[in-house]
């Protein structure tokens, strides 16, 4: 996307892209928003735009056991001629497309080994082709590429005095409108040239980590916030550790069960509830040689099942000088939203948890970088049209805030939310917005909040800082201008943004400059 030319600032400025198959070229008929904005990418720039050709492997199940028992015995009725030679074929489609085709294959024959009286009585390409049997591809870029957030990475080896290694999240679509969270690696240099690297063509979703743990305070504070905190759910919680893990508490519902202590329906009705908490608070793991874009975070639990949604990735600051980056997302079941939170050290070991409370129940919650005073601070919109600001001692739970902005502008008439974490300057926060105007055209605009008291606003920009542009409008979610998140880097904001829920582009902003509109009188 460029941006908007019917301005209150005036000139257009030069715009400057870079990458690294593109070199550092100038774009033809640049058309700026205002004279503030340097430099956006180029559209051509592959690195942001939806590559269909990007396929993770996922598990094939028939809608019935008797059709997957079918398929099954048809395999078994081959003779090792016919399975070398459907085997061979297979392999010579699908090898090249997928790092370890063979790993991928094993592991599906095994879930599905249950069908077989004697599984290990069979050869190694017999395993092999019926694993392929019960695996399909997916393109999860195949829809649009689209809601980028950037941050620091925390690795910044192998680079030149001068640049830093930043990462960017997006929310990537595919078939069935099932979104999933994926990455891309860029090195910016100190005048704010950002080089992408380059893309791997394979790509891989993580090991669910075994025995994650549960706090058990936690776990019935959400149980009793879904208004499930029964005497049966109340039960179960006192039989288990103060950390446990979902085995050990179905191990404690079976032994209820057993009892006859409760109805059988009431236990069935909270074991289905408890599971389903439990499967939403999660760890995963990606291997260490495995490079960052070749990471997909794809739904795994029941409430993230039509999607992973638009993650507000944040280089938190801890108290004893340490980094953790979390991010905030929507997980969606195809009829309900509920916000989670990801956290990780490394980008390779993510935690991922619920989030809890009066002030965690809509879309859109953004976490500043940093406690103030000594409580995490977060934005939120509660209500679904106005910001808000919470407080929490527990990143976890968020039981009261205030509102600091409701719409009001001729562009957010609709609805406002935020754009991502709230940045630290000198003079303020600075937090992006995005307001939601009629035909539901959506514009990024701009507030400053006060360094100590971030609920007091100190100045904004009564215009959108961007807006779609006429001729990209267009896509799979048209007129909207949309970011997760942002940041400040050799005196620049950098502005990783989205243009009709499709493809993904960055702008760059002076600081100063911005922060010199924000405060000058009305």
């Amino acid at each position: 996307m460029v941006l908007e030319n019917k301005v209150p600032y005036g000139k257009n400025a030069e715009v400057l892209i870079a990458n690294k198959h593109l070199g550092k070229v100038t774009l033809r008929d640049p058309v700026i928003l205002s004279r503030l904005f340097k430099r956006i990418t180029n559209k051509t720039l592959k690195n942001l735009s939806p590559d269909k050709r990007l396929v993770i492997t996922r598990p094939f199940r028939p809608g019935s056991e008797a059709h997957a028992r079918n398929i099954v015995d048809r395999i078994l009725a081959l003779d090792e001629a016919g399975v070398n030679a459907v085997l061979k074929q297979t392999l010579r489609d699908f090898a090249h497309r997928h790092k370890d085709i063979h790993s991928i294959l094993t592991k599906n024959f095994l879930e599905i080994s249950g069908y077989i009286k004697d599984p290990s009585a069979l050869s190694k390409e017999r395993k092999l082709l019926l694993g392929a049997c019960f695996t399909m591809e997916y393109s999860i870029e195949s829809a649009a590429l689209f809601n980028p957030s950037i941050v620091i990475y925390p690795k910044q080896n192998n680079l030149k005095k001068g640049q830093t290694r930043v990462v960017f999240s997006f929310r990537a679509t595919g078939e069935g409108h099932i979104s999933s969270i994926v990455f891309r690696s860029a090195i910016i240099d100190k005048d704010n040239s950002i080089f992408m690297e380059p893309a791997s063509q394979f790509l891989g979703t993580p090991e669910i980590v075994l025995n994650t743990t549960y706090d058990r305070e936690l776990f019935k504070a959400k149980l009793e916030e879904m208004g499930q905190l029964s005497e049966v759910a109340n039960t179960i919680c006192q039989q288990v550790k103060s950390r446990f893990t979902l085995e050990e508490i179905v191990q404690v519902i079976a032994a209820i069960r057993n009892s006859s202590s409760f109805a059988v329906s009431d236990l069935d009705a909270t074991a289905v509830h408890i599971k389903w908490l439990a499967e939403s608070n999660y760890e995963v793991f990606f291997p260490h040689g495995q490079l960052i874009s070749e990471r997909v975070i794809f739904p795994l639990s029941q409430n993230e099942s039509n999607g992973v949604e638009d993650a507000r990735f944040v280089r938190f600051m801890d108290e004893d000088g340490g980094t953790t980056y979390y991010a905030t997302y929507t997980a969606y079941n195809g009829r309900d939203i509920l916000p989670q939170l990801i956290e990780t050290k490394d980008f390779h070991h993510f935690k991922i948890s619920t989030l809890n409370g009066p002030m965690a129940r809509n879309k859109g919650m953004a976490l500043f970088p940093r406690k103030i005073n000594g409580q995490y601070a977060m934005i939120t919109r509660s209500d679904g049209e106005s910001l808000y600001l919470s407080y929490s001692n527990n990143i976890h739970f968020w039981s009261s805030g205030i509102k600091i902005e409701a719409p009001e502008r001729p562009w957010e008439l609709v609805q406002i939310g935020n754009c991502g974490s709230p940045l630290e300057t000198k003079k303020g926060w600075l937090m992006l917005t995005h307001g939601v105007g009629p035909m539901r055209k959506y514009c990024i605009g701009v507030v400053l909040l006060d360094l100590i008291n971030p609920s007091k606003i100190i100045g904004k920009l009564e215009e959108p800082l961007l807006m779609p542009r006429e001729e990209d409008r267009e896509g799979y979610v048209p007129n909207v201008v949309y970011s997760c998140g942002s940041i400040i880097l050799n005196g620049e904001l950098i502005i990783p943004y989205a243009i009709s829920d499709s493809e993904s582009h960055v702008a760059s902003i002076s600081v100063d400059e911005l922060l010199e509109k924000l405060l000058k009188p009305h």
